[in-house]
């Protein structure tokens, strides 16, 4: 999958297996190991509308990953 614009546009097993990767990710990030998964990947955040909020909370998500 490259883009996510809608909930909508997933089957409940895509959803199931983005879960699924989101808990490993999670669990590998708790145990202080750099998931394999994000190894070359990079990130982009782009925002039609200027909110602080919305962008920093973004901005951590990555930094975590």
């Amino acid at each position: 999958m490259k883009h996510l614009l809608k909930m909508s546009d997933l089957s409940p097993a895509e959803l199931h297996h983005i879960l699924d990767v989101a808990e490993e990710l999670k669990a590998e990030q708790k145990a202080g190991t750099t998931p394999a998964l994000l190894k070359g990947r990079s990130v982009a955040l782009m925002f039609s509308k200027n909110s602080t909020r919305t962008r920093t909370s973004f901005e951590v998500g990555v930094y975590q990953l």
